[in-house]
């Protein structure tokens, strides 16, 4: 579970619900109408921009902003040294069946025992993350999308609500839930856009460049010990990628 995300979501809701209920009852923030334009206007909308599989996917997607499991960069440089470590004691065909934490990684080391070419393992690898890559584009994309349109259905209801109280001056008792409408969906965009949709676009985005990363040290660290090097000279490159503080080498 990323606790980032969980306070950060609960936090910035509890902060507005705290101020609306110190302006005073929080069912004056609440607009049946309002809602249906905002939330359901924005989702028909942001569906228009993909495919409906795309779209779905992207809600699945979703839940790596608050949980997301990936192995450790350092923990994961420990099992690669000592992989390299076999290898150059018995061969590549030593790894045959060796359990690892990540399945990116189990992949490129069955390529290795299948005896194919450094160019061909970087090539399979490759464009495996440069797929996995875009599916996460996708789900940023319809997250970004809905950033952007949330907002916009908040300005349309806005504008519903001006014209609904422009056409009922005459009666006192219609001013009022007009402008409700008015003014509650440009809360409700802003509220979506800024705190839902855009933060969850952004930990997504974060989260792909995370697996990116790790994925790139496996396919360096695969071709260095198909090409036999000693396993230190691959600890110290792969430790590179890692924050000095954060790193924790064999010896430590």
């Amino acid at each position: 579970m990323d606790l980032a995300s969980l306070v950060g979501l609960v936090g910035a809701f509890g902060i507005v619900i705290f101020a609306m209920m110190l302006g005073g009852s929080i069912g004056m923030f609440v607009d049946v109408p309002s809602v249906l334009i905002v939330i359901v206007g924005s989702v028909f909308a942001v569906m228009m921009k993909f495919e409906l599989g795309q779209f779905l996917g992207a809600m699945k997607v979703a839940g790596k902003a608050f949980s997301f499991k990936m192995a450790k960069p350092d923990t994961l440089v420990g099992e690669i040294v000592e992989l390299a470590g076999l290898a150059r004691k018995g061969g590549l065909l030593s790894l045959e069946g060796k359990e690892v934490s990540e399945a990116f990684l189990s992949k490129g080391i069955q390529l290795l025992v299948d005896g194919h070419d450094p160019d061909v393992v970087r090539t399979l690898l490759s464009k495996e993350m440069k797929l996995a890559s875009t599916r996460h584009d996708m789900a940023i994309g319809v997250f970004k999308s809905m950033g952007d349109v949330a907002p916009a259905m908040g300005m349309i209801g806005t504008l519903i609500g001006l014209v609904a109280m422009l056409a009922n001056m005459s009666d006192p008792k219609a001013i009022g839930p007009a402008m409700a409408i008015a003014l509650l969906t440009t809360l409700y965009g802003a509220m979506i856009a800024n705190m839902i949709a855009l933060p969850i676009a952004d930990k997504l985005n974060l989260r792909k460049e995370e697996e990116d990363l790790l994925k790139a040290m496996i396919i360096d660290a695969l071709l260095a010990i198909q090409s036999g090097q000693n396993p230190r000279v691959i600890e110290s490159m792969l430790l590179a990628y890692i924050q000095e503080g954060k790193r924790v080498t064999s010896g430590d």
